[in-house]
């Protein structure tokens, strides 16, 4: 019995040294502990991130010799008046519109998929449902992109359907169209906007679907008890309720939609993107102010967007 109580005493006894010490003044004051646990990845970010965006922020207001082609480091707008010439300004609009048009499509094809699941998947259903919609994710990026450029393609799947549909007068009408955007699916605005699609649907689906598991269905009963109808329990009941979940997957379809360079250099045409303009400037061109600026419009952009998200409550939806 007294070797154990001399084990025990040494166990409990308090270790001396200024390493143990401190060791225990740490242990005794959580917020210090939890200060200097984060602390590592608060100077990462700050040194790497923030401090690579600053650092992009001074680069775009240089400019570029024109004769030279070397950077001038004075500070000037002039950068980003050339983002106004009509060139750079189709490129900044076309952006934003591809990315405002994948946005709305996912919201309108992942609010019914979500509802389901939210609604009606149980048990084994609803892992079937997060399996179904987290599969893709677990496939390389690359991958996917490319076997879409297969399908799309004129020797692809989908126009071998359409053939054996006999539906190919109307894919070649629909590739005359100017929307389109190129005499191929695969090297189209379309092609690239069902890709976009495919490759975020999962990210609006999944905070659509935790928006609307939060909706109370005593809610939606005592709607129809009152007398509404589907469609007016829809539009003044459900919907506003599962507003912040589709605001907050379109921080992501958006944002990641409004930077990609990949997608529309393997499937789109010779139009760029601002990713694609902010690898020409500054690779090709050697224009590293203006790359800098290009890159500050989708940052700028998302600024306004998250501050407006936040606002409308989307974070809670996340």
């Amino acid at each position: 019995m007294s070797g154990f109580d001399t084990t025990q005493s040494a166990i409990f006894t308090p270790r001396s040294g200024p390493l143990s010490r401190m060791v225990d003044w740490v242990i005794r004051h959580p917020r210090m502990f939890v200060f200097l646990m984060v602390l590592p990845i608060t100077l990462w970010l700050g040194i790497v991130y923030i401090g690579a965006l600053i650092a992009l922020l001074i680069q775009s207001f240089f400019s570029i010799d024109e004769f030279s082609g070397i950077v001038v480091r004075e500070f000037t707008f002039k950068t980003y008046g050339e983002l106004l010439r009509p060139y750079n300004l189709d490129i900044i609009l076309r952006t934003i519109s591809m990315a405002t048009a994948v946005t709305i499509a996912a919201a309108v094809l992942a609010f019914p998929i979500a509802y389901f699941a939210a609604r009606y998947a149980k048990g084994k259903w609803k892992a079937l449902f997060y399996i179904g919609v987290m599969l893709p994710l677990w496939s390389s990026y690359l991958v996917k992109v490319y076997a879409w450029k297969l399908v799309l393609a004129k020797e692809g799947i989908l126009t071998w359907l359409f053939a054996k549909l006999h539906l190919t007068w109307l894919l070649d009408g629909l590739l005359s169209l100017p929307v389109i955007g190129g005499n191929s699916l695969s090297v189209s605005y379309t092609g690239t906007f069902l890709v976009f699609l495919y490759i975020w649907l999962p990210y609006m689906i999944i905070p659509v679907q935790a928006s609307l598991e939060r909706v109370p269905g005593a809610l939606l009963e005592a709607a129809s008890d009152l007398g509404a109808t589907p469609r007016q329990s829809f539009r003044m009941v459900l919907f506003p309720l599962a507003l912040p979940g589709i605001i907050a997957g379109s921080i992501f379809t958006f944002s990641l939609t409004l930077g990609d360079y990949i997608v529309p250099q393997i499937v789109g045409n010779s139009r760029l993107f601002i990713g694609q303009a902010v690898y020409t400037q500054q690779g090709t061109a050697g224009n590293i102010p203006l790359a800098a600026a290009f890159t500050v419009v989708p940052i700028v952009i998302m600024g306004i967007y998250l501050w407006g998200a936040r606002k409308m409550g989307a974070f809670d939806a996340l």
